[in-house]
């Protein structure tokens, strides 16, 4: 048997379709022959005497697709993985679409940023005992390759000195890119996903991400690329090719972002700001103190360090509470009136509130949409504004910009190229100024049609001054966001997020929405499914299908429930994930309604979003043949399936058998750290409610044992 046929046989042993693994043969093959990919033999040469078919599998068995937020994947060896190969090949497509679209004499320019990322292999992925060619790959490595690329092909780069201190946040670099009238854009970024994770997100000329069928013509173009050109960095620079900018373009970002404000007068705000270790120091950060706002920042997370070292869970997203740890603490020690965030690229808001019992409360991006919806039209506005949302956004930002005279457009698909495909469409008819305001659920805002892509900035600029405008008159944000309640109704929200790695979570990933496009649900949680939506349906609302990346960006199906809920559920376009969307409405209480009373309808649209959500999980696991007990469901979203399943069914019996035993002290905890080291960073802070479920059930029958449980667990 050949080399090539020991690989096929091997890879089909883990492969759930026989064609995955003569794809990833075939892929593997090449990177163990091609001298292109001398320097990666080793390490391949090991991990198939070491038998990692599922890693291979996985690694080889498709080119990294283009998702919602462009290419974006792990740092690692093989086509289905971000390194210097598949970013060069990219870029190179990026070219011939560039070429295709302006002609092959054009004198093409684009704008190229980076972020903070370093490879370091931190999910120990790789033997550590092999050279691996990757460890040590930063952004701005990947980037000054894609420089010499597009500069060999004869396509001039702006961009900010790759060894300065000064960095292009996905907001700037849109600005920047319509500023200088260039063809395009790439920012080398992961944005909030785990460091050893890296991506590419290419812009056009607007300043916005392609949308289909445009998008696949960029991926095609990508896979045809046969050989990769480069142009050495420092002959580029020589060449006039690879051009510096100076401060003009930021300066002029953070002009712009200042003239969005409302009230120039209310700075009187407390602020506490955290960059999360990413570049929006320079963004967020220096807008508010430009405008005036004091800033106390969050040290402890402010150095640009791609390991994200003092993020909880290594997880540098504003999405997530944990993120804010050392925040919250300064927060409560300054008496803050808000607390503000932003991911490594700066183009995610996340905030903290008072919540006016001595602490904090976090606000949901669907929260953080009503606020700055709700302020942003408290100034008048003329007939005929836009306000856009998608589809997944709370309808609650609906009924407050209808009420405001707004016209909204909250269908769209998710990512925010929708949303700028939007603003371009009312350019186009010279309605441009119309633009109010965009938004999505997952902290994402576009205040401006000048710039094309989500924005940290502004939104932080609203919040902060909405947080000075009200503790002026002796309200908290949160006060004002029950107004809103009162006013409009409440809108409980909840995303479920189940991750599924490898080739085989993608398999199953994809089985979940073919499991109920095939079979929706007549009810769920007990309540009737009123209407089903399939967005990939010809004949709704977005019309026949444009290309495969429109099939696959319309992969998004909606149950209207009873009493106005719904269900959403969607394959992530940029993380091994299903996502689960979630909401309840509630008909408003009115403008004086008691607390007492919103607090009871508040609980009740919780508790029913919690049943819907889960009810609809536990359909979705097992349309894939996957069950958990009740208690896994509160484990950490973050936490894959196969992770959470394994601590439920043999870690916590494991240990419960060992205390049981009357095993104790440092040797069960090495243990305990060892078993559940592959789980990620800050494990047991990541299980530790659904811990306590477990806990609970073991203390009903044994108190005893449930407190020497408890107290191995919490290593005391």
């Amino acid at each position: 048997m050949d080399a090539l046929s020991t690989l096929r046989t091997a890879l089909a042993g883990v492969a759930s379709r026989p064609e995955l693994a003569d794809v990833a043969a075939r892929n593997l093959h090449r990177w163990m022959t091609d001298p292109a990919f001398t320097e990666y033999r080793p390490l391949l040469a090991r991990l198939v005497s070491d038998g990692r078919w599922d890693l291979l599998l996985d690694s080889f068995y498709r080119v990294i697709p283009f998702g919602t937020g462009g290419r974006r994947g792990p740092v690692g060896v093989g086509t289905n993985r971000m390194n210097p190969y598949t970013l060069a090949t990219s870029v190179q497509g990026h070219v011939a679409f560039l070429r295709e679209r302006y002609g092959a004499d054009a004198d093409l320019s684009v704008v190229l940023a980076a972020d903070v990322r370093v490879f370091r292999d931190l999910r120990e992925t790789y033997p550590p005992d092999v050279p691996n060619p990757l460890l040590g790959l930063t952004s701005r490595d990947l980037a000054a390759l894609a420089a010499e690329v597009y500069a060999a092909a004869g396509v001039t780069v702006h961009t900010y000195p790759l060894d300065g201190d000064r960095f292009m946040a996905t907001p700037e670099l849109s600005f920047a890119i319509r500023q200088l009238g260039a063809h395009g854009g790439l920012n080398v970024s992961a944005s909030h996903n785990h460091p050893d994770d890296n991506g590419g997100k290419f812009y056009n000329a607007q300043g916005g991400q392609e949308i289909p069928p445009q998008d696949e013509r960029m991926a095609d173009l990508v896979e045809r690329v046969t050989e990769v050109r480069r142009l050495p960095f420092q002959d580029a620079v020589r060449d006039g090719k690879v051009r510096f900018l100076g401060e003009e373009i930021h300066e002029g970002y953070i002009a712009l972002n200042l003239s969005l404000s409302r009230r120039p007068q209310a700075r009187g705000a407390k602020v506490v700001f955290t960059n999360l270790h990413g570049v929006g120091d320079g963004t967020v950060g220096e807008l508010l103190e430009r405008a005036g706002f004091s800033v106390r920042y969050t040290e402890a997370q402010r150095p640009h360090d791609g390991l994200f070292p003092g993020v909880a869970f290594r997880a540098p997203n504003p999405e997530i509470p944990e993120a804010f740890g050392p925040a919250r603490r300064i927060a409560l020690e300054v008496g803050a009136d808000v607390v503000l965030a932003t991911d490594p690229d700066a183009d995610r808001i996340g905030a903290l509130v008072p919540d006016g019992r001595g602490g904090l409360r976090f606000l949901t991006g669907n929260e953080l949409s009503c606020l700055v919806c709700a302020y942003v039209y408290e100034t008048p506005r003329p007939p005929g504004t836009v306000a856009v949302k998608t589809e997944v956004t709370t309808e609650l930002f609906t009924r407050i910009a209808e009420a405001a005279g707004a016209r909204v457009i909250g269908h769209l698909l998710v990512g925010c190229k929708y949303i700028a495909e939007e603003i371009r469409k009312l350019e186009a008819e010279g309605r441009i100024d119309a633009f109010v305001m965009g938004t999505e659920e997952s902290h994402g805002f576009l205040l401006t049609p000048l710039i094309r892509d989500k924005d940290g900035a502004a939104p932080a600029l609203m919040l902060a001054e909405l947080a000075s405008r009200l503790a002026g008159e002796g309200r908290t944000v949160l006060d004002y966001l029950t107004g809103i309640y009162r006013r409009f109704g409440y809108h409980h929200t909840l995303q479920v997020p189940l991750v599924m790695r490898g080739a085989v979570g993608r398999a199953r990933i994809e089985a979940i929405q073919a499991a109920f496009r095939a079979r929706p649900p007549a009810s769920i949680a007990g309540r009737a499914v009123t209407a089903f939506h399939d967005r990939q349906d010809p004949r709704g609302v977005f019309g026949p299908i444009r290309s495969e990346t429109d099939r696959a960006s319309r992969d998004v199906l909606v149950f209207e429930l009873e009493g106005g809920a719904r269900a959403i559920v969607r394959p992530s376009g940029t993380e091994p994930k299903t996502k689960i969307y979630i909401e309840v409405p509630s008909e408003p209480l009115g403008e004086g309604a008691a607390e007492e009373a919103l607090t009871r309808q508040m609980d009740g649209c919780a508790r029913a979003a919690e049943e819907i959500g889960r009810d609809f999980t536990r359909a979705a696991l097992a349309a894939v043949g996957l069950s958990m007990p009740d208690f896994a469901y509160r484990i950490s979203g973050l936490m894959a399936i196969d992770d959470r399943i394994d601590l439920a069914e043999s870690v916590l019996p494991e240990l419960r058998a060992r205390v049981e035993r009357g095993e104790g002290g440092p040797g069960v905890q090495e243990w305990l750290d060892s078993r559940m080291k592959g789980y990620g960073k800050d494990a047991r802070a990541l299980v530790k409610d659904g811990f306590q479920g477990w806990l609970e059930a073991v203390r009903a029958d044994d108190p005893d044992l449930a407190a020497r449980i408890e107290a191995v667990f919490l290593g005391s």
